[in-house]
């Protein structure tokens, strides 16, 4: 069976972490960095902490991204709050906060542009993220077909469908497995997400054929993905959207 989602990915271009190399990555103000490059999407990371918090950031500790340390899910929102997410990168972004969801989700919304939201879960307990982030989502994101919803744990894509069907849904992938067409038809997937360095031109015409978007992360040099908008790829998701900058859409 074909997928038949609707066309919602009006670019061939993805901000990854907002713009991580323009500005410290998942901070709004990488956000407005991939705005100011000409992105129309990004991709940000959604991670739970304690108390049930909700917070754009990548990483399992908090000491690669912000002036803190430690384990990044035992946090408390009070403390992540006052880190300093920006001084890493550069003197620039001395006092760069690390988001909550919803700070992130009135920014994007603000600019326009699309959101590809990572669910960044390694755990079994889904239970204890996604509810939440489907919740804030239904109440704080207002047009679905500027909405994908991505993870590398098929089980929170899973609870994701189960609560809201219509959501476009993307497996993430570094090795795409075998069973990779029954585990996006199980939950009506958009697109499959995958590690441009590791597919091949076989699994790229496979997904195509199967009627799916197919985005590959995380490329800075477009000479290393030339081949795969041969392939069918349809975007790139990647750290400088001005590498990119002759198919981005104005």
């Amino acid at each position: 069976m074909e997928n038949e989602k609707r066309d919602i990915l009006k670019t061939k271009v993805m901000g990854h972490r907002g713009a991580a190399l323009l500005a410290p990555e998942n901070t709004l103000a990488s956000i407005r960095a991939a705005a100011e490059a000409g992105a129309t999407w990004v991709e940000i990371d959604v991670y739970l902490i304690a108390e049930g918090g909700l917070v754009i950031f990548h990483d399992d500790t908090l000491d690669r991204c912000t002036n803190g340390s430690g384990v990044t899910r035992e946090a408390r929102p009070t403390d992540v709050a006052a880190l300093d997410a920006g001084a890493w990168f550069s003197d620039a972004f001395v006092g760069e906060k690390v988001p909550t969801l919803l700070e992130a989700l009135e920014c994007i919304q603000s600019l326009g542009l699309g959101l590809n939201l990572e669910i960044k879960h390694d755990s079994a307990d889904v239970e204890n993220i996604v509810p939440a982030v489907m919740a804030m989502l239904r109440d704080y994101w207002q047009d679905n077909d500027k909405l994908m919803i991505s993870s590398f744990n098929l089980a929170a894509l899973d609870m994701c469908y189960e609560i809201d069907e219509q959501r476009h849904l993307a497996p993430l992938y570094e090795d795409i497995p075998e069973d990779w067409q029954a585990q996006l038809e199980s939950i009506e997937a958009y697109s499959l997400n995958c590690d441009y360095s590791r597919l091949t031109e076989a699994q790229a015409r496979a997904v195509k054929a199967a009627g799916y978007k197919l985005l590959c992360y995380t490329a800075n040099d477009p000479k290393k993905v030339t081949a795969h908008w041969e392939w069918g790829m349809d975007a790139i998701i990647t750290d400088d959207p001005t590498q990119f900058a002759a198919l981005l859409t104005k």
